[in-house]
């Protein structure tokens, strides 16, 4: 995801539209390196977001407010003492640079009218908003950067403004064929690398959108495509720059697994078909394959892309502790699985000792004294056994010795077949509470993991005993064919699912012997499932459990009356005896989400 030049113009053509002959009636200073505008217009007040945050820098129209502090900073009191009550007069953007001028009249304390300009330069750790006079002298910037911090350019109150780094590359906007064949055919680099990095304003995804609509390997180097592929790439590109030309924006945002993957000011059809807002409603968490959603602007792009990118992070953020739990309890029980089988490995010689034993009392009276073995017919199999003996006993204490050898492995094997079954459940509760940490959205979702977290004994419970509430639903998706079909989001909710939803002739899905949801078909009033419906809810299952990264995940069901839970089994836990199978990927694309 970046913040190209492409995204830049876009942004500006909305601005330009928007913004031009209004009036700046506040200047607010949010956070030390972000600016929040609000402009005067006829028919209303817009409020215009710019940040030079290094890990975050970007500009857009918001329609919510943010809180700022009780003293406003230096920065924003020289802004309101030239500027408040500005007209914007002209907003630009020179070439595909990530440099937004906004162009602003104000009447000096003299009432003579002066012109400012307010740079913002959206590029990474480098981003700056800075004040210039008309002159093109730096009056003040949100960001002082002097020689001992960049040998290229300072960033001060006196020096002059120019714009630094441009000239290593392309204007994607002027740039003719020749030179960018040649250009791009001195970079030792795949063809979608070398396109970003000789051209002006395009971003990574937008090359490798590029390279696609012309049909170009963009893995390939460049030296390696032919006459062919090389126009076929330039007129690619000449249809990006008519499109900016014209401002025939489309911004939109591509989804992966319904998550916020990339955005673009242009359509991005290497991550397929497009979906209206209307459709995916609230993409957060949903998942309909690769696809992207069009915007009728980037400004509320922007703000719904980052604010699902920090929804997730947040969610990310706040299960890392339940996350280092289940992991540190998951590797100490998978030592220790190991390890028991390993023991029990040691036990197979069990049963050969106690025929050994038994061989001596019928055949010991061959042996004598100071023997170190014996051959009789073992006569389990018919076949002649040799048994080494221990010169210093008798045949007799010989059997006994091999009895007892016999009877403690016996006992050791029964003792870790027992244990090995309890370690393997837990092993295996662990994994799909970490299925569940993974496919988690909200913060609820979180409270019934460490719920059951807690009462397993993995988490000390604090305030109190009383096990934790709260509102909290499986994910309800509709078939193709129009059916309910429910997914458990955690162990808690497959239970209530499997035993209390769902009716004795539903359909159960879930995928075999891998951690995941219980996935629960309600069959209504009808006779049988049609095929389709049984395969997306296949698929539901897949993907919602630790195989959805594997081209195809075999997936039992089979109907809820022959799904039974054993008497004190961890939450989840079920067990079944006849069941259909099928293999299916674990692509839900298509698959209707229903917000309840």
């Amino acid at each position: 995801m970046a913040f190209d030049g492409v995204t830049i113009a876009n942004v500006v053509s909305e601005l330009k539209r928007e913004l031009t002959g209004g009036r700046l009636y506040k200047i607010a200073q949010p956070e030390e390196d972000e600016l929040l505008l609000t402009v005067k217009q006829p028919t209303g007040q817009r409020k215009l977001l710019l940040s030079a945050s290094a890990s975050l820098p970007l500009i857009y129209l918001t329609s919510n407010n943010k809180p700022s502090p009780m003293t406003a900073p230096n920065f924003c009191m020289l802004l309101r003492k030239h500027l408040q009550n500005g007209r914007i007069t002209d907003i630009s953007q020179p070439g595909l640079e990530r440099i937004v001028r906004f162009e602003i009249e104000h009447l000096d304390e003299m009432g003579d009218l002066r012109r400012k300009t307010l740079i913002i330069e959206i590029m990474g750790k480098h981003s700056n908003i800075i004040f210039c006079n008309d002159d093109n002298v730096i009056i003040d910037s949100i960001k002082h950067i002097s020689a001992a911090v960049s040998s290229v350019r300072e960033v001060l109150p006196g020096k002059p403004y120019f714009v630094a780094g441009a000239q290593d590359k392309l204007d994607a906007l002027t740039v003719d064929y020749d030179t960018f064949k040649q250009a791009l055919s001195a970079k030792p680099q795949p063809a979608y690398k070398a396109l970003y990095g000789s051209l002006m304003g395009i971003s990574p995804v937008l090359a490798q959108e590029l390279c696609f609509e012309a049909g170009v390997d963009g893995e390939r180097p460049p030296a390696a495509l032919d006459e062919t592929a090389w126009q076929a790439l330039f007129q690619a590109l000449s249809r990006m720059v008519s499109a900016v030309r014209e401002e025939r924006f489309a911004p939109n945002i591509a989804y992966q697994n319904g998550k916020p993957a990339e955005f673009c000011a242009l359509p991005l059809t290497i991550y397929g078909y497009p979906l209206t807002p209307g459709d995916i409603r609230s993409s957060l968490g949903q998942s309909f394959g690769s696809h992207t959603v069009p915007y009728d602007s980037m400004s509320a792009l922007l703000e719904v892309y980052y604010a699902e990118k920090a929804a997730l992070t947040r969610i990310r953020q706040k299960s890392s502790d339940l996350r280092h739990i289940v992991q540190t309890a998951l590797e100490r029980n998978v030592k220790k699985y190991d390890l028991q089988l390993r023991q029990i490995q040691d036990t197979e010689k069990r049963d050969t000792f106690r025929v050994y034993g038994e061989l001596l009392n019928t055949y010991g009276y061959h042996a004598r004294p100071g023997d170190r073995s014996l051959t009789a017919l073992n006569y389990y199999t018919n076949e002649e056994v040799t048994i080494p003996l221990d010169p210093t006993l008798s045949a007799t204490e010989n059997a006994v010795k091999y009895f007892e050898k016999y009877n403690k492995l016996k006992r050791t094997y029964e003792a870790l077949s027992q244990l090995t079954k309890e370690v393997k459940a837990e092993i295996d509760h662990l994994e799909s509470v970490s299925n569940s940490l993974d496919i988690a959205l909200y913060e609820s979702d979180l409270v019934q993991i460490k719920e059951e977290l807690t009462e397993s004994g993995y988490i000390r419970r604090k305030g109190g005993t009383g096990k934790q509430k709260t509102v909290n639903k499986p994910l309800h998706y509709i078939s193709s064919d129009g059916f309910h079909m429910y997914v458990g989001k955690n162990n808690y909710q497959n239970d209530e699912l499997t035993f209390k939803t769902a009716t004795g002739n539903d359909w159960w899905f879930h995928a075999k012997k891998i951690a995941g949801s219980h996935v629960i078909v309600r069959l209504g009033s009808a006779d049988e499932l049609p095929d389709r419906t049984f395969e997306e809810a296949a698929r539901l299952a897949a993907y919602y459990s630790k195989g959805r990264d594997q081209e195809k995940v075999e997936i039992d069901y089979i109907q809820k009356k022959h799904v039974k839970k054993p008497a004190g089994a961890k939450p989840g836990f079920v067990v079944y005896y006849t069941n259909f199978s099928m293999s299916i990927d674990s692509d839900i694309s298509g698959i209707q989400l229903v917000l309840d």
